[in-house]
């Protein structure tokens, strides 16, 4: 489906800390950015921020652009959000992955240069506390999420079969993020249950008993340095739901279709509440490692989002 990419601080604190305020009273880059699933957060996991510039009594959204590039693959991104009353976020992306190296399965019918897309509805909660009033005792802001997947994967969808993924999954998520805004420093850990592979792209699950949640974390860290100017970095564990079934078509230990957990350094800028753009270097380890001779995937990541 096509998808449209369309106060409340302490203010004494807020007023001497690195964190400042947007005109909307939500301090800036504090929403965090667009994910590559299309919540608010990281790069690569979702915090417990509510997306866009809202508050507590404002519903307010955001919209993303995303450019994934590695040796062997790339990703584009679609995403847009509706934050409700700092409480309620509704996301929704598109993925559409560049899976040039499956022209090697051309002789099971694969079609060369097929591309992989993934639609992902998500809805996130805010439960306890928040980020920015909190910010001077040790309760997190705590949001629970899930995110709804369908992968369409063309002409490679007989071969996810043949592997005993499903092409629609569930990821359900807990996420919790404290905000040091003395420091100028943001944590955030999430936990995930997820059955998917690669993120959803290679499907959900596998052959050989593979088809079950496993509980994955993620974790962020966040440091301003200066208003508009946050680095920080992100690792998130991943799933190895089809290496079993790829050793067991190649050979034991040939490690086919190892799936790696995915890391990544950034740089996200925001000169204005309205505008931030995020870059990065990331780390996707091996995906699909047998189609392109075990290379491990790192390059480049860049985000560009508007919120209002």
């Amino acid at each position: 489906m096509r998808l449209l990419t369309t106060a409340l601080a302490a203010t004494t604190l807020a007023l001497c800390s690195p964190w400042t305020l947007a005109e909307t009273g939500k301090l800036l880059l504090t929403g965090g950015v667009s994910s590559i699933d299309g919540a608010a957060g990281g790069g690569l996991s979702p915090w417990a921020v509510v997306g866009s510039n809202a508050t507590d009594r404002e519903i307010g959204a955001s919209a993303a652009l995303t450019r994934v590039h590695t040796q062997d693959y790339g990703l584009n991104v679609a995403g847009a959000v509706v934050g409700i009353h700092n409480r309620l976020e509704l996301s929704l992306a598109q993925q559409d992955f560049n899976a040039g190296p499956t022209s090697a399965l051309a002789a099971f019918g694969v079609t060369p240069g097929q591309h992989i897309k993934m639609d992902i509805l998500g809805a996130k909660v805010r439960v306890a506390g928040d980020a920015v009033l909190n910010s001077d005792t040790w309760m997190p802001q705590i949001a629970v999420g899930l995110q709804h997947k369908r992968v369409h994967a063309g002409s490679m969808e007989p071969v996810l079969t043949a592997l005993g993924a499903k092409t629609t999954g569930t990821d359900v998520y807990l996420s919790a993020t404290k905000l040091f805004l003395g420091q100028g420093l943001l944590v955030n850990g999430t936990l995930r249950a997820t059955k998917a592979n690669q993120n959803g792209l290679l499907g959900f699950g596998g052959a050989l008993g593979q088809d079950k949640y496993r509980l994955m974390p993620e974790f962020s860290v966040a440091y301003m340095l200066r208003k508009d100017v946050v680095i920080g970095a992100e690792v998130r564990f991943k799933p190895n739901n089809l290496e079993p079934v790829g050793n067991a078509v190649f050979g034991a230990n040939s490690a086919a279709l190892r799936e790696d957990n995915w890391q990544d350094l950034f740089i996200a800028w925001a000169p204005s509440k309205n505008f931030s753009l995020t870059l990065a270097y990331v780390d996707l380890g091996r995906i699909a490692p047998a189609l392109v001779s075990g290379r491990k995937q790192t390059g480049g990541y860049v985000s560009a989002q508007i919120a209002f």
